[in-house]
């Protein structure tokens, strides 16, 4: 019996993934890895971390745990892989099972074949076409490569001035890694939003922090890179408006490299990656396909995404590692797209659907929001808040949105696994988590974000949207806006709407001063509305109809406040 012979096309994250696995499975495996870049397993998802010098040891990008770099002779040595850089697969032949590649240094060329051929070509970064996209000055923060020449000017100290363009998950972490470097920034984001993922709500609340830090522009694209001897000077905005700067980095979002697999007749997506099956298999079944370069089924809504994201390369690769040795035995079932960024004091994710896709996939959902602390106030407990997003039928969980200073990978971590638990919201509201007061309180954030929900589709949580009451105010809608804080909280912030100061402690023996009209609509709030909502048990105890409470109170605001 002959050795299975393996060929793995691209050395990245999956492919070096696909290729351990399988020599686990069968030692004798013929393993032959192509990457057509001169690193090997880069910790991709770390570039911004060493741009930003969290570290200053480039090898720690690709280095094992034990500090040894993952380089050819590492892969022989350790794993009895051959890893072939600087070298390109220029050519599938399925029907004689074979690629053809060259070597991009001395141009020497070769083919070799193949029972299981496994494609991780990843993805290559947006440009847009317009004037001087050549310019020296202008980068990405896809490869090592990128990584090297942003640190580079970040060491140098030279260039004072920078546009990050585009408010997606790496622009924002770029934004923050040359914000370290003391660059006076500005981020431009085409579209009305940053973190196009999020709710337009939860995105404008990362806009406003990200404005303490940077000049954030959105609803404006570029339409030229203005240069001088060929070097970046400005960036002209579809305005009109120049921005003077001496570097510009793009992250527009990646498009999946799947030129060599359209080329040897492998069904490529209405997205326009591979199309794999559950076990990662392409319409060839000796062909496996995985990472950034595929598209992947959402489990909730049954479509098609693309997810470039590292955890579920190195996931789907795992998979294709035990089926090219064991036949079809694992399968990968989907995606949730659970994503998180950190930026300065905060950090913003998702797990699930948004309201937004929940809306578009067709689901009759509820939402609440719910704003409060991580920690308690003596353990120095910080802001979180939470959109939870529920089907109305079922009460099963279709996503979760976080953000704050708090501990929001902990709440992500938590709703990703309810969500792929297929759980209730009645599963949420007696959820045994670990307590104890340097973790979380009482009543953790999650579980208390579910009783509000729980709360709301009983009828007893009658929530309004900072949207909606903003709509109302700016209409001039006959309302009565109470604010249940202290004259304190007052007198530091206040939403500036018209709103009548009333604390808590002092509502019962004030009622008089409420509307004599009991079905007048009255909206009460307070810090985060958990006074908001007291007051409203309050109001309706004593015969008030047509009470509200904004959801997520004064801190989840996300227009102007007055101060």
């Amino acid at each position: 019996m002959t050795n299975k012979k393996i060929i793995v096309i691209g050395g990245s994250a999956t492919g070096p993934k696909a290729a351990a696995k399988a020599r686990r499975m069968d030692e004798f495996a013929e393993i032959t890895m192509f990457q057509k870049g001169p690193d090997l397993s880069m910790a991709s998802c770390g570039f911004p971390y060493y741009v930003g010098g969290f570290f200053d040891d480039r090898n720690k990008l690709l280095c094992t745990p034990t500090g040894v770099v993952r380089d050819p002779k590492f892969y022989w040595n350790a794993k009895g892989i051959v890893a072939r850089v600087n070298t390109e697969v220029t050519r599938i032949d399925r029907e004689n099972k074979k690629v053809e590649f060259t070597n991009l240094e001395t141009g020497e060329t070769g083919s070799q074949e193949y029972d299981k051929l496994i494609i991780a070509t990843g993805a290559s970064p947006n440009m847009p076409p317009i004037p001087g996209v050549d310019l020296q000055g202008i980068s990405t923060l896809q490869s090592m490569q990128d990584a090297d020449y942003l640190r580079k000017v970040r060491d140098d100290g030279h260039i004072k001035k920078a546009v990050v363009i585009g408010g997606g998950l790496i622009g924002i972490e770029t934004l923050e890694a040359l914000h370290l470097a003391g660059i006076e920034l500005t981020l431009v984001e085409l579209l009305p939003q940053l973190l196009t993922f999020l709710d337009w709500k939860m995105a404008k609340l990362v806009e406003n922090y990200l404005k303490t830090k940077a000049n954030v522009i959105t609803k404006n694209g570029v339409a030229e890179f203005v240069g001088e001897n060929g070097k970046l000077t400005a960036v002209k905005l579809q305005n009109g408006t120049e921005i003077p700067c001496q570097l510009a980095v793009v992250a527009i979002g990646v498009r999946p490299n799947v030129k060599l697999a359209q080329d040897a007749g492998l069904k490529i997506g209405e997205l326009g990656g591979i199309v794999t099956n559950e076990y990662m298999q392409t319409n060839d079944p000796d062909i496996y396909a995985a990472g950034d370069c595929c598209e992947v089924k959402n489990i909730i809504s049954g479509k098609n995404v693309l997810a470039p994201y590292g955890d579920l390369a190195n996931l789907q690769g795992r998979v294709i590692g035990e089926n090219v040795i064991a036949g079809d035995i694992a399968k990968f079932p989907g995606t949730i797209q659970t994503g998180i960024c950190k930026f300065f004091d905060y950090a913003v994710g998702i797990t699930g659907l948004s309201e937004e896709k929940a809306k578009e996939a067709g689901f009759n959902y509820e939402r609440v929001l719910n704003a409060s602390p991580d920690k308690p106030g003596f353990m120095d407990g910080k802001l979180l808040i939470t959109k939870l997003v529920v089907e109305h039928k079922t009460r099963r969980i279709l996503g979760a949105q976080c953000l704050g200073p708090g501990d929001v990978s902990k709440q992500l971590a938590i709703w990703a696994t309810a969500i792929k638990g297929n759980l209730t919201v009645d599963d949420m509201v007696n959820a045994d988590l670990p307590y104890a007061p340097p973790f979380s309180l009482a009543i953790d954030h999650s579980i208390a974000t579910a009783h509000i929900m729980e709360n709301k589709l009983r009828g007893i949580f009658k929530g309004i949207s900072s949207v909606d009451l903003k709509e109302k105010a700016d209409r001039g809608d006959d309302m009565f806006i109470l604010d249940a804080r202290g004259a304190d909280e007052y007198e530091q912030m206040r939403l500036g709407i018209g709103e009548t100061l009333i604390p808590i402690g002092k509502l019962r023996e004030r009622l008089h001063e409420l509307p004599e009209d009991k079905n007048k609509e009255i909206i009460t709030f307070c810090k985060i509305s958990l006074r908001g909502y007291e007051a409203a048990v309050l109001l309706e105890a004593h015969g008030y109809t047509n009470v509200k409470i904004l959801e997520g109170g004064i801190m989840a605001w996300p227009f102007d406040r007055e101060k």
